[in-house]
């Protein structure tokens, strides 16, 4: 009989298979990521819609008055002074209640999602105000505050306040448990692991509250620049309902739409830039 004769040579190592890009699977689902030049198509419709409307007379131009009559107006409100002017009485409105709703929906989630005594104490009144709109709150702002800068703002502020609160607590109780364990494992002490494991990881709710914010600061601006207001975009177009000018009042509506599309994209840009490590469909 012959000896079989073992290879004893060793087996080659075995490499770990490269992850599978995520993208196929994506494609082989139907989500596809969102193509750059489709995001403003919707708009470019729209304007051809508006154009051939006016240009043919389907549109009237006392509902609606015609892109190019629109672009004229609001060069001639630009170089008069009249939209500079009332647009930086907004933006400034619009920033402060920003700053303020911004500091106290995350000063008061912190509060509420760190401690449960705190969350007892804050959650139900924040979800009842959550239940109200802010429009039904000006008759009361307004005999608090008067009908000045000071109503304008903590009206944007109580806004803002709400979508920063609610996605930053939800972001700071719903901590991955393996996080807590690691830090368990790695007896980090309190403070180190609020700052290094809760924080973070409340990082993309705060982000996602703030895009929501932007937009709320911005809905109560027009509400209250449109209540005895003396400057701003919404004091623009009241005084042009007045006059019967619906070419200012669409300008207004057109600056609006151009400073939230702007805000939204500048969170967006913020959001993709901080929260690199993720890997989304729009990556």
């Amino acid at each position: 009989m012959t000896a079989v004769v073992q290879d004893r040579r060793p087996a080659p190592a075995r490499t770990a298979a490269p992850p599978a890009d995520v993208r196929p699977r994506v494609r082989r689902l139907g989500l596809r990521p969102p193509v750059p030049l489709a995001a403003g198509s919707g708009v470019a419709l729209l304007l051809v819609v508006w154009a051939v409307g006016s240009a043919t007379g389907l549109i009237d131009p006392r509902v609606l008055s015609a892109p190019w009559t629109v672009v004229t107006t609001g060069v001639d409100l630009a170089v008069d002074g009249r939209l500079v002017e009332n647009l930086a009485v907004s933006l400034g409105r619009a920033a402060q209640g920003l700053v303020w709703g911004v500091l106290a929906g995350v000063l008061l989630a912190l509060l509420s999602g760190l401690s449960r005594l705190g969350e007892a104490l804050l959650d139900g009144p924040i979800q009842v105000k959550r239940a109200v709109p802010n429009l039904a709150l000006l008759p009361l702002l307004i005999l608090w505050f008067g009908i000045g800068e000071e109503m304008k703002v903590v009206t944007i502020a109580l806004g803002v306040f709400i979508p920063v609160y609610i996605h930053t607590h939800n972001g700071l109780r719903s901590i991955d448990k393996r996080y807590v364990e690691l830090a368990e494992t790695l007896r980090l002490d309190r403070r180190r692991f609020v700052a290094h494991v809760v924080l973070p990881g409340a990082l993309p709710g705060f982000l996602l509250g703030l895009r929501f914010a932007v937009t709320g600061s911005l809905l109560a601006l027009v509400v209250v620049e449109q209540v005895n207001g003396t400057a701003g975009i919404g004091y623009m177009m009241e005084l042009a309902r007045t006059y019967g000018q619906t070419e200012v009042i669409v300008v207004g509506l057109v600056v609006y739409g151009v400073l939230g599309y702007t805000a939204d994209r500048a969170v967006r840009l913020l959001q993709r830039r901080a929260l690199s490590w993720r890997r989304t469909l729009e990556d």
